[in-house]
């Protein structure tokens, strides 16, 4: 090798290791940081562009007053490469005391962009669920009325005839490839781990000997759900959280009903009750994990997207971050929402909750 090659790369090498450090980019306050008394902050890392973080906008305070913090890595609904879905939620868990590595690019989530999103999933799905739905902004929400569907039938059945027309005329034509169904993969969920184990051991980065690592969660939500039941054998994780999510008889994203049987920590799952898509799959799981792993099954009646969209991301915020104070921090006061009958039927009157294995 001639000098001049060697030099160049070891200028690269050094390089990589430059910017292998954790290095904040962007950042934003989601609701005011959060309910939590550790003020959350989202942000993106030059050295994570796959990924968001949520996390306490002060972590060295936070770490001085409470020791190391716990992990929780996100998977997202429909395997999306954007965590805009989840951000209340997220942000509000990490108001507790949480860092999360959610799969998907840092991007600016303002108020106006988040309730757009949610406005047509909320009026088409929670009819049968609820007369009225009042989003985090205050808005209230009613079912689409007889026009409005009528409007989108017509609307649907225009865009058929479209590309109906649009396939006869290039008929014969080479066809364009198919765009792959997702635009993420379980493994990201690793790769955020192995990266910020990497940060906590670096010295000079913004997480060094900040993190603890012993007390790691994984949680997805609908697809994201099976990208957690695909990693999940993974020692280092510690818990699960399957959220309007269950594998059933499918295969998806790495993970199959075969994958139930690499569980080895305790097990949260949580639906939307029958109007949720995945409740049949989330009983199908049920019935097959082993009798050795504990696990806890609540059905609400909110349908598959949860109350993501309230504020602070409502009742499915507060279920994430008890399940983690118990089974991360050992919290045993907030094991009451899962364990005890009393105080379920006194705040979750509407809720079903099963438990096995414990």
């Amino acid at each position: 090798m001639n000098l001049k090659k060697f030099l160049a790369i070891t200028a690269a090498l050094l390089s990589c290791g430059a910017i292998g450090l954790a290095q904040t980019q962007q950042a934003q306050v989601i609701e005011n940081g959060g309910t939590g008394p550790y003020k959350s902050v989202a942000i993106g890392d030059e050295s994570l562009p796959t990924h968001m973080i949520y996390r306490p906008q002060d972590l060295n305070a936070y770490v001085k007053e409470n020791g190391k913090i716990p992990v929780l890595l996100y998977a997202n609904g429909a395997c999306a490469n954007n965590s805009l879905e989840m951000s209340r939620l997220l942000s509000e868990v990490a108001s507790y005391g949480y860092l999360v590595l959610a799969i998907g690019p840092y991007q600016d989530m303002p108020d106006e962009a988040f309730y757009a999103q949610w406005k047509g999933v909320v009026r088409g799905w929670y009819p049968e669920t609820k007369e009225v739905a009042i989003m985090g902004n205050g808005e209230r929400l009613t079912p689409y009325t007889e026009a409005e569907l009528a409007a989108q039938a017509a609307e649907r059945e225009a865009a058929q005839k479209a590309a109906a027309a649009a396939a006869k005329k290039n008929k014969g034509k080479k066809a364009a490839p198919a765009p792959a169904p997702f635009r993420t993969y379980a493994r990201q969920m690793l790769e955020a781990l192995d990266w910020i184990t990497d940060q906590d051991a670096k010295q000079g980065s913004e997480y060094y000997h900040l993190i603890d690592l012993e007390k790691v969660a994984a949680m997805g939500q609908s697809c994201g759900g099976a990208q957690v039941l695909a990693v999940a054998h993974d020692p280092r994780i510690k818990t699960c959280m399957i959220f309007n999510s269950g594998i059933g008889e499918m295969s998806m994203s790495g993970a199959s009903k075969e994958s139930l049987a690499n569980l080895h920590t305790p097990m949260l799952y949580i639906n939307g009750g029958v109007a949720d898509v995945a409740y049949n799959n989330a009983n199908g799981d049920w019935g097959r994990i082993a009798d050795d792993i504990p696990v806890v099954k609540i059905s609400t009646l909110d349908g598959h997207h949860g109350t993501y969209y309230e504020k602070h991301a409502g009742a499915f915020a507060v279920v994430a971050r008890q399940w983690m104070n118990w089974q991360l921090k050992g919290l045993v006061g907030d094991s009451a929402l899962f364990m005890n009958d009393e105080y379920e039927k006194t705040f979750y009157p509407q809720w079903t909750f099963e438990r096995k294995n414990w």
